[in-house]
């Protein structure tokens, strides 16, 4: 008789999304099955931003830094993105900071953004995943199709090395398993959107030498503005090795390791002993699934949704859908989570999802190619007028690209039917910018207390509750009675007056598991809980005094 594994959690797929997925879990004390086709993680070496979200993620995991340990460059290197002619022509402009790399300590959040290839943040996440014991990783297995009832669901795998089909059953399973995803189809969700946006390639090869020969200084990533081979790139890792990305190729343009080399010599005018370790063809699009979940059945990451790799969200954003999924299965696992928290998950993470791919969109509309002009590369006062003209285009074009903060940090969950509504509506910038404040479904403001300690720090694993001085009394008591009598994990955090001002306008602020803000408000009242918890619809609260307010 087949044997048949238990588990209460099956995720497919041990790419970022998977891996946070199991993390979420596994930390939670729920169990998990993580199968991956691969023998290992990390094959690809595809994105090389973790960004500032992500990190405070890792923080929480306790592994931001081990991460920072593995940066090949060292996290002090500058995070500066440079516009050139080539990377051995000139400079046309530099954008600092990009993905707010600069380890310097801000108020802003409590980890900086790292340069550094996806496979090390995917060992890093492996190391962390093999701690857990509730968390066993089958590598070398193939997802073959799933059938579910309304108990659980039924999961049939193929181990690639005993050449023998197995079975896992869990209460819930999740499709991690990318942009080709087997658990979609399964489902029957369709991808829409648009397909083809351009083609493009990632080459990853060794060039000992190539950082002194060009005259541009460090930086994370050269866009090279000329009509021989518009692209991007930049050193990727230790011992030489570097990425090379020509975008928005012509039909009928090929390459592979036999000619990379001479296109890398076109493209940056320096001519060196180039290794073409890799040569990749990517293709950019903008798509959606129309539905991320079938009962018992979930799709995270590059399953449900797809943009162009520019700004660097699409990774962070998978780890970001596995931690949202990850807290809310546990809460229902757990017995302290009712079904809207469920449905939540696809509400919630959707919006947020089409936010990012539109701004994603937006960036690859504007690549090297489009910055091109007749007379760049020529010497002299009028090559530099030309030069000056196109940098200015570039920084208004491009900076935000890479000052990413308002779309990182300021994504809010607005529609959620487990967070509070305002008659005010949410006040949201519209430029880009981010403004810390603790609207229902914002990220909590982060804060350096004054012991030095990031406030995120002193979060539960659960609900935390934030008091301000003015809150009344017998309030957090209130609410801590209310998390006891329901089983949910619960904090009380205090912060003083001067702490909470321009950042938490009310004297209570209820943070969800997450980070996110789900309720603030006065008075506490025990609908609060079961509402956030999803066994209430929505609450609504009167909005705090516009004079209390500072958007």
């Amino acid at each position: 008789m087949e044997a048949i594994h238990h588990t209460s959690v099956v995720i497919v797929g041990a790419g970022p999304s998977g891996l946070a997925l199991a993390i979420e879990l596994g930390t939670r004390g729920i169990e998990c099955l993580l199968v991956e086709r691969n023998d290992r993680v990390g094959y690809a070496p595809r994105a090389k931003t973790t960004n500032v979200r992500t990190r405070t993620h890792l923080r929480r995991w306790g592994i931001a830094d081990r991460l920072a340990e593995l940066s090949p460059f060292g996290v002090d290197y500058p995070s500066t993105v440079s516009f050139v002619t080539s990377l051995g022509g000139a400079k046309l402009v530099d954008i600092p900071n990009a993905s707010n790399c600069d380890p310097t300590p801000t108020p802003l959040y409590p980890e900086h953004g790292q340069w550094i290839p996806q496979y090390k943040l995917e060992q890093v996440l492996r190391e962390r995943v093999e701690t857990l014991p509730t968390v066993r990783i089958a590598f070398s297995t193939e997802f073959v199709g799933a059938s579910q009832d309304e108990n659980g669901v039924y999961v049939r795998l193929r181990d690639l090395v005993a050449e023998r089909d197995i079975s896992a059953r869990g209460a819930f399973a999740v499709g991690a398993d990318g942009a080709r995803s087997r658990m979609r189809d399964i489902i029957g969700a369709t991808m829409t959107g648009t397909y083809g946006l351009s083609r493009n390639y990632n080459i990853v090869f060794r060039a000992p030498g190539l950082a002194d020969a060009h005259p541009h200084g460090p930086s994370v990533m050269y866009w090279q503005v000329n009509p021989a081979m518009p692209s991007l790139i930049g050193p990727m890792d230790e011992g030489d090795i570097w990425f090379f990305m020509p975008t928005r190729l012509e039909a009928g343009t090929s390459i592979d390791t036999s000619n990379a080399a001479d296109m890398i010599r076109a493209a940056t005018g320096i001519d060196l002993p180039y290794e073409v370790l890799s040569s990749d063809e990517w293709t950019a699009s903008s798509l959606i699934a129309d539905r991320y979940r079938d009962r018992r059945i979930f799709l995270v990451g590059d399953a449900c949704h797809l943009h162009p790799p520019f700004g660097g969200y699409g990774m962070n954003m998978g780890i970001a859908d596995g931690v949202d999924l990850g807290w809310k299965l546990a809460a229902v696992l757990q017995s302290w989570g009712g079904k809207a928290l469920l449905d939540s998950y696809e509400i919630e993470r959707r919006g947020i999802h089409m936010e990012v791919i539109a701004e994603a969109a937006a960036n690859h509309a504007l690549l090297s190619n489009d910055f091109w002009a007749d007379g760049l590369d020529q010497p002299g006062p009028a090559g530099d007028a030309l030069r000056s003209a196109a940098g200015e285009r570039i920084r208004a074009a491009k900076e935000r690209e890479f000052h990413t903060l308002g779309t990182v940090l300021g994504g809010r969950y607005g529609t959620s039917p487990i967070i509070a509504l305002e008659p005010a509506g949410d006040r949201k910038p519209a430029n880009g910018s981010y403004t810390p404040d603790n609207f229902p479904g914002a990220l909590a403001p982060h804060m350096w207390m004054s012991d030095g300690s990031s406030l995120y720090d002193q979060f539960g694993d659960g609900f935390t509750l934030i008091a301000t001085p003015d809150a009344a009394g017998p309030e957090p008591a209130s609410c801590e009675n209310d998390a006891a009598a329901l089983g949910i994990p619960l904090k009380t955090v205090r912060i003083t007056a001067a702490e909470a001002e321009n950042r938490y306008f009310t004297p209570l602020t209820l943070i969800r598991p997450d980070q996110h803000v789900a309720w603030r408000g006065t008075r506490w009242h025990e609908d609060i809980l079961r509402s956030a918890t999803g066994y209430l619809p929505p609450i609504r609260e009167p909005a705090p005094a516009e004079s209390h307010l500072h958007y």
